[in-house]
């Protein structure tokens, strides 16, 4: 038989029940789910952050992180608002390679799906509780999505989830805001139509339920560059690129028109140092042009505790460094926040 059944999972009700949310963390949610609408529909004039490492590999370093973001929020909360990247699921190319916490908790032993499951709610929820931060992750599995709805306050759908159906009318279904990536090929319409389907309302299968949607109307757009027919990287983050896409959501009946720009993946040609970079021009951009400045929302940035990326497996582990895709490091990552925040208050933002 190709297809093993290992073991019957609980459903997200029963993992709930048995680890349920304390009072301080729902109220949180609350709190930082409000905020975080308010700048999508234009109410706030906040910049968002969403940053973290690649992948969240280890709990202890990534709390670390967390708990030195905290800090930093408390310096820079009326300008913006800092969502971590706590990313459980993480697409691989090829199939090969660590595939997040979900699968494996700890990076350097055998996958424990329903472990995983547990890790990553717990760790959502830990992060909430210590921090005030409430969090950011990818939609990698629609079916999972249940398990830590009631802790995210952002989702992201991947460049190669966003041409799926079922993802579009999951995220249809959801009340946080959902960015939708380009797919890897650049198409923008691509990524609208996505858009277009995750704001509008469903009726479908989900986890064995015949279920309802009414649409998600924070559906909206993130930039990550694409890949070109021979494999090279395309940037979307330029001034050109940044005037098409107001162009192109202008020209649809979509709500609340809002662009976050990835600073890492196809935008860097995965080179993590030039998100410095990359963030500073599109500030410039927004600077020159007024709409530019009200249409994009934020950026994600890929930082961890130390710069770059390691292999795991090699019978030694630097603590804080990124086991996927490279990363800024904290020292760098902290400057960057603190720049923007200066630069956004120049521009009154």
């Amino acid at each position: 038989m190709s297809m093993n059944f290992v073991k019957k999972l609980p459903i997200p009700a029963e993992v709930k029940k048995m680890y349920p949310l304390s009072d301080k963390v729902v109220a949180i949610k609350k709190a930082r789910d409000a905020e975080i609408r308010n700048v999508f529909t234009g109410a706030s004039d906040k910049f968002l952050l969403i940053i973290g490492p690649c992948s969240a590999d280890n709990v202890d370093s990534v709390l670390d992180y967390i708990h030195r973001l905290a800090k930093v929020q408390d310096a820079v909360g009326d300008r913006l608002i800092l969502i971590p990247r706590i990313y459980t699921n993480k697409p691989r190319t090829t199939g090969e390679g660590y595939k997040g916490l979900v699968h494996q908790p700890d990076p350097e032993k055998k996958p424990d799906v329903f472990a995983g499951i547990v890790a990553m709610r717990m760790l959502h929820a830990t992060a909430i509780e210590e921090t005030g931060l409430t969090s950011a992750d990818e939609m990698l599995y629609p079916e999972n999505y249940r398990y830590v709805d009631d802790l995210l306050s952002y989702v992201a759908i991947g460049a190669r989830s966003v041409e799926d159906q079922h993802h579009r009318m999951t995220v249809s279904g959801m009340t946080v805001p959902a960015g939708m990536k380009n797919p890897t090929s650049g198409d923008l319409s691509v990524m609208f139509n996505s858009i277009k389907a995750a704001q509008s309302k469903h009726n479908f299968i989900y986890r064995g339920w015949e279920v309802y949607t009414d649409g998600n109307d924070l559906a909206h757009v993130v930039l990550r560059g694409a890949t070109n027919k021979h494999g090279n990287t395309i940037p979307n983050y330029h001034y050109e690129d940044l005037i098409l896409t107001q162009e192109l959501y202008e020209a649809r009946d979509l709500k609340n028109p809002a662009v976050i720009i990835d600073t890492n993946h196809s935008n860097s040609g995965k080179k993590y140092l030039e998100q410095i970079r990359i963030a500073h021009e599109v500030l410039h951009s927004m600077k020159y042009n007024e709409k530019l400045r009200r249409l994009i929302k934020g950026f994600m940035i890929e930082s961890y505790l130390v710069d770059g990326a390691q292999k795991i497996g090699t019978g030694s582990h630097t603590y804080g460094q990124s086991i996927t895709d490279p990363c800024l490091g904290w020292e760098k990552s902290e400057q960057l926040i603190y720049d923007i925040y200066r630069e956004l208050s120049a521009l009154g933002n």
